[in-house]
């Protein structure tokens, strides 16, 4: 199995007046996996798998409520191409009739989802005045002089 393809098809990023330090949540969802036609490869397959990434900031669980309000989003939608052999094109197709992605796949699928999609979040974050649950930028501190 191989990355032969990646395409977002939709960008989305919104931030709501209600915005205070809110829990953010990461979450990858499988939409669709079909054959896909590439006149290239000669003896293998080629499956595209259909995912939304998305990035929710919720307000954190109030006593009174115990609901968490949505302060934000940060959503990406997309496909994969996947290069994939006679044998592994099967357990893909099998696995999706259950809408489960096969285990040898998914870490991959997952982290290669989350490399190429984080990175392109950190400028709508950036842009929203967002945080980002990845990492902090790097920034400088004055020490006073003794």
């Amino acid at each position: 199995m191989q990355v032969i393809g990646f395409n977002l098809t939709k960008i989305y990023g919104e931030k709501l007046d209600n915005f205070s330090k809110p829990d953010i949540n990461n979450n990858i969802e499988f939409i669709d996996v079909e054959k896909q036609k590439v006149e290239l490869l000669k003896d293998l397959e080629a499956i595209k798998i259909v995912f939304k990434y998305s990035l929710l900031y919720n307000s954190s669980e109030s006593e009174k409520s115990k609901t968490k309000e949505k302060q934000g989003e940060v959503a990406f939608e997309g496909n994969i191409i996947l290069s994939v052999n006679e044998e592994e094109s099967k357990e893909f197709h099998k696995m999706w009739k259950k809408k489960q992605i096969p285990i040898s796949a998914m870490t991959s699928l997952y982290s290669f989802i989350l490399k190429r999609c984080s990175l392109k979040a950190l400028n709508i974050q950036d842009d929203l005045n967002l945080p980002s649950p990845y990492f902090k930028l790097p920034s400088i501190k004055l020490k006073p002089q003794e």
